[in-house]
């Protein structure tokens, strides 16, 4: 009895932990997915921007003025000599408390700063940040674009990971493992900024330790080390809200110092560490030749240099790039710039994508072509082309289809961009080969082969990277020739993964430290750890669902072949309409394109009939406009919430003096971007009368926050909670 109630229990409990097991997995799913497609979003958006300002003087009246000031560094007004004689008339009032500064730097500054970071006392002041940020400009125009490090000098050296403005984990890990020193150097692989909500403090202490210990930090650029994804993704908000009456000083000088920051870091020469990883195209050897600080963004490829085919003489000079080797590696110089879509003229085109055109179908706003995706002579994926003509004549994405210009032999700038994009934008794969990285949009997928070919060329041992979340923070693939670090823990959510960092000796074998900051996770048990994650997973799920819910309803409509269930004359649902659990999953990822367990997922998202098919309008009911306004028609509220970040992007960019407040033609003027984004055309009546409807005081002007908080989705069960 006692063995059979034994084996009854562990039955019970494998099948518990099972189930565990997959609400864990498909919540992970949930959130990557959901992630990259912002990603692909930000990528379009960006493309749209660069083609403006190279190709447009206008557009309906809105000068690319109104954003060359955050994509086009050229056109800033301000000279460096003007910005250092400005932070140096900036007076620091006796009262203030907070940490003062003065260069070269001492451990009681360093010290100064994580107490009073770590107390939450008050920001460092902008006079102090901005000095801070010119003298760590200084310090890395002298840097190489690769660093070489070596073990012999100290006993190990920490790499950490992708830190995503989440102070805790930096001062856990200081806390773990010391301060930065000669003795004790740290690798730190990009993406400090972004998404959390200290990411200015994260930077101001790594720089402080990099100025202090220039043997003993050591940063890498990351993918978000970029103004063009700091707009979407928190950073440049931050800033702004920090340091609002220089916070323009400090984003501009922040843009000069990210693209100095160098690509990559090789250890013992056995080690190579970047951020995102590689493609079929790395070249070392080319990359330690490329003026870095050009790349202010790796979102905006070059513009087509004057001068480029007397540079392309002088670039032979330093460095070559890759041709074609004996084992079918393909030259460099078959690969075109993605954002400007062209076909090549000989058919041949390179596996590695620097930023993918081979987003979702649903993803795009344009009429785009799918192209055939057969493999090459190599085994490699061709890149897609997004939208080519049958002439050879390149056709524009979000613009209207007629706006063609003539393909054009890409500069030697663009093949060097094309490098760091795949440096900085890359993921390994289990399979062989390297195809563009179609779920973020950016950089390529890279296999086995690829990553073994490249360590042979160069002898190296390994390949360390982030760029990923992990669970349990760190992971192995490639037979352990490629290593992923993450050291923000949960990420996500409360208790969604853990964070790590490497330490490598002079025996090269990476050894690994787990860590998760949290003062709840602890006293939580596994399961309510999982559930408080796949609760936040499946809340953004059905957000993304709603935000597109025309499309659903008409991709189930076309499943609903018997027209089932009947509508009431007020537009009220009498009976509920039904589909097959198959065509539900299949209407649903032929309009979001997220790759998830769909089927699985069905009991958490809609109700279910009797008989087993889904009640498909179910996945609608439980979310609403916390602020409808009538006067506005559904369709145009329903594309407003669902592209509202990319709107707020474009007034970010016309909201010159950052005041939170736009006139009524700013607002016409950001529609104009953003219906041309959208490749949609909304009668300017209708724009007047929905900026009539947010002006609540009838000022004249609107408030933006105001805006996007009358597109904000309630779930009925968060407003239930807050009654």
């Amino acid at each position: 009895t006692a063995i059979k109630a034994a084996v009854l229990i562990q039955r019970w409990y494998r099948r518990y932990m099972a189930r565990i097991e997959i609400r864990r997995r498909y919540t992970w799913s949930i959130f990557q997915s959901i992630e990259y497609a912002g990603e692909q979003d930000q990528l379009q958006l960006s493309s749209f921007f660069t083609f403006m300002l190279d190709n447009f003087t206008h557009l309906g009246g809105a000068s690319p003025d109104l954003i060359s000031q955050f994509l086009d560094p050229t056109s800033d007004p301000m000279k460096e000599e003007g910005r250092a004689a400005k932070y140096e008339k900036i007076e620091v009032p006796d009262s203030y408390p907070g940490p003062r500064l003065s260069f070269p730097l001492t451990v009681a500054h360093t010290n100064a700063l994580l107490r009073a970071f770590k107390q939450k006392q008050q920001q460092l002041h902008a006079r102090y940040l901005l000095q801070l940020l010119h003298e760590t400009k200084k310090f890395l125009k002298k840097l190489p674009n690769i660093i070489h490090l070596s073990t012999s000098y100290t006993k190990e050296i920490t790499i950490c990971g992708d830190l995503h403005g989440k102070l805790d984990d930096l001062l856990l890990i200081f806390y773990k493992n010391g301060l930065p020193s000669t003795a004790n150097p740290y690798v730190f692989n990009g993406d400090f900024v972004d998404r959390g909500n200290k990411s200015v403090e994260i930077i101001i202490i790594l720089f402080a330790f990099l100025l202090l210990y220039p043997n003993g930090m050591h940063l890498n650029r990351g993918n978000h080390e970029d103004h063009t994804m700091n707009l979407r993704y928190g950073f440049t908000k931050e800033v702004m809200q920090k340091y609002r009456s220089h916070g323009r000083e400090i984003l501009l000088l922040l843009q000069d110092v990210f693209s100095l920051l160098p690509l990559a870091t090789i250890i013992d020469n056995k080690v190579l560490i970047v951020h995102g990883g590689i493609s079929d195209m790395t070249d070392l050897d080319y990359l330690a030749s490329i003026e870095r600080q050009k790349f202010k963004s790796a979102l905006r490829p070059p513009r087509m240099s004057i001068d480029s085919s007397q540079d392309k003489g002088r670039r032979q000079t330093k460095g070559q790039l890759p041709a074609q080797s004996s084992d079918g590696h393909r030259s460099i110089s078959t690969r075109y710039s993605s954002n400007h879509l062209m076909k090549q003229s000989s058919g041949e085109s390179s596996s590695s994508s620097s930023l993918s055109s081979s987003i979702p179908k649903s993803r795009r706003m344009s009429n785009i072509q799918e192209k055939d995706t057969s493999t090459t002579s190599n085994g490699c994926n061709p890149l897609y082309d997004r939208s080519i003509s049958p002439t050879g004549i390149m056709e524009v994405p979000f613009l209207d289809s007629d706006i063609t210009i003539t393909p054009r032999v890409p500069s030697w700038e663009e093949m060097e961009w094309k490098q760091i994009v795949d440096l900085l934008w890359s993921d390994p794969k289990n399979q062989n080969g390297c195809s563009p990285n179609s779920f973020r949009g950016g950089g390529c997928y890279f296999g086995p082969d690829v990553t073994l070919r490249l360590l042979k060329k160069y002898r190296l041992k390994m390949l360390i990277r982030s760029h990923e979340c992990k669970q349990e923070g760190y992971e192995l693939c490639h037979d352990g020739q490629v290593i992923t670090i993450f050291s923000a823990s949960n990420y996500y959510e409360e208790g969604s993964n853990r964070g790590a960092y490497i330490k490598l000796g002079p025996d090269l074998v990476p050894r690994f430290y787990q860590y998760q900051v949290s003062k709840f996770t602890r006293r939580m048990t596994l399961q309510q750890r999982v559930s408080v994650a796949e609760g936040s997973a499946l809340k953004s799920l059905r957000e993304k669902l709603y935000a597109h819910r025309s499309e659903l309803i008409a991709a189930f409509k076309q499943h609903d072949i018997s027209n089932t269930g009947k509508w009431h004359c007020s537009n009220v649902l009498e009976d509920y309409r039904t589909v097959s659990t198959s065509d539900w999953a299949s209407a649903v990822e032929s309009v979001l394109c997220l790759d998830l367990p769909w089927r699985t997922l069905r009991s958490r998202l809609v109700r279910l009939a009797p008989d087993g098919s889904v009640e498909y309008l179910s996945c609608f009911e439980d979310l609403h406009m916390e602020q409808p306004i009538k006067e506005v028609t559904p369709s145009l509220v329903e594309m407003l919430y669902r592209y509202r970040t990319d709107l707020e992007i474009i007034f970010n960019m016309i909201d010159k003096d950052h005041s939170g407040l736009i006139s009524m033609e700013e607002f016409r003027q950001t529609w104009r971007l953003f219906s041309s984004h959208l490749h949609t055309h909304v009668d300017d009546a209708a724009i007047d009368d929905l900026a009539r409807c947010i002006d609540f005081n009838k000022d004249g002007s609107i408030d933006f926050n105001e805006f996007l908080e009358a597109f904000r989705v309630v779930h009925k069960l968060d407003s239930k909670v807050k009654h």
